[in-house]
């Protein structure tokens, strides 16, 4: 899960109960972000607004589902009894 904050700001308006379910927050890296970069797996939309109103945005990993039903049908089926 990643934690995008206002580098100005750090982790000053993080709720404290989202720290403590958080866990112990490590700098991982620096994005300038602008309306027009993409990003991997959010929308850029609603982290620059996310940022803008409550001061960061939380991005979880994809549900489980989300990501085993993409995977090819042979690695779905290698710990298959044969």
């Amino acid at each position: 899960m990643y934690l995008y904050v206002l580098k100005s700001d750090a982790l000053e308006r993080v709720p404290e109960a989202l720290l403590a379910a958080f866990g112990k927050a490590r700098h991982s890296f620096d994005l300038v972000l602008t309306p027009e970069r993409k990003l991997a797996s959010e929308d850029i939309t609603v982290v620059l607004e996310n940022l803008e109103k409550q001061g960061y945005h939380l991005q979880m990993p994809p549900a489980e589902e989300e990501y085993i039903e993409h995977l090819p049908e042979e690695l779905l089926r290698r710990n298959d009894p044969v």
